[in-house]
């Protein structure tokens, strides 16, 4: 046995160096575009940084982060929250409609089913074209939205112009454009689903909500976990359609943590504190990306 043992030891060295070879020219991408660029980010977090002559950059330590519970305005409290409230509102929303979708979209007729190129097609498209195409369809002069509900003699609004309806017309369009994703997914999860306990439950009595509840829904769990990790991080990251669709406003009721990374880092060149909100943007999707990995793994464990 102990033969064996060294003679597998000896052959994962000698392969090694074949894998590393293969890898390398990815790693070094990774290495440069990613890992290098993120520690800058962190070194930059500690300075007063001098975007013109970065020798005049003054070293500050943690002032950047002490920074972040101060007065300023929009404030990194309200940013915050305004990010939880946008990435919370994706999650159960966008789970919810991508579930329902997709259950629609696989028991229906074969039109339905072909229907599932025509969901898909909004995730397909640039962001930042559809921002301005719904930028227009909540225009509150001639937008689509209201002149629908003049015609229905229904009450109408600013939309993207009110500091109450800004964040949720944000919403609504963001969940158009990345619900496609995640009903594809689900689909996915659904044609592994094993129809027999369906119909054992069917013939001990269960109704269609009581066979999704207890027979199919436990099935999905996996893929509904990965559905929530992945719609929270990319949310939390969310910019584009903040950026062409409401620049943060008004009165930075749009202001995420994403646009105040921008806005301190390139608008008002406040490079340092910037820095200092993206690492914790990157603190806060790595714990989600932890949160992903333990509970896959407990929920491996368990299946």
């Amino acid at each position: 046995m102990a033969q064996y043992q060294r003679a597998g030891r000896v052959r994962r060295i000698r392969e090694s160096p074949t894998g590393w070879l293969y890898t390398a020219p990815a790693l070094l991408i990774f290495s440069v575009f990613i890992i290098g660029p993120t520690a800058y980010t962190f070194y930059i977090s500690t300075f007063h940084w001098n975007v013109l002559n970065t020798a005049m950059s003054k070293y500050t330590g943690f002032a950047n982060y002490r920074t972040l519970f101060g007065s300023t305005t929009p404030s990194f409290l309200s940013s915050a929250w305004r990010s939880l409230y946008f990435s919370g509102s994706m999650v159960v929303g966008g789970t919810a409609i991508s579930l329902a979708l997709a259950l629609l979209l696989q028991r229906g007729s074969r039109l339905l089913r072909a229907a599932r190129v025509a969901v898909f097609v909004p995730h397909a498209t640039p962001v930042v074209a559809t921002s301005l195409v719904w930028v227009w369809i909540f225009n509150p002069q001639f937008g689509l939205i209201d002149t629908v509900l003049r015609a229905c003699h229904l009450p109408v609004s600013q939309w993207l112009f009110s500091s109450a309806w800004a964040m949720p017309s944000v919403i609504v369009y963001s969940l158009w454009h990345e619900v496609g994703f995640t009903v594809v997914l689900f689909l996915g999860g659904l044609a592994v689903v094993n129809p027999e306990l369906g119909e054992a439950a069917q013939m001990d009595g269960a109704n269609a909500w009581q066979e999704f509840w207890h027979v199919t829904w436990p099935q999905l769990r996996p893929i509904t976990l990965f559905v929530v990790v992945v719609t929270s991080i990319s949310s939390l990251q969310a910019f584009t359609q903040f950026f062409e669709m409401s620049k943060g406003g008004p009165a930075y009721a749009t202001t995420t943590l994403s646009y105040l990374v921008y806005q301190e880092a390139f608008v008002l060149f406040d490079t340092g504190y910037g820095a200092a909100l993206a690492v914790v943007l990157f603190a806060v999707t790595a714990a989600f990306t932890l949160l992903q990995r333990r509970t896959g793994d407990r929920i491996a464990r368990s299946a």
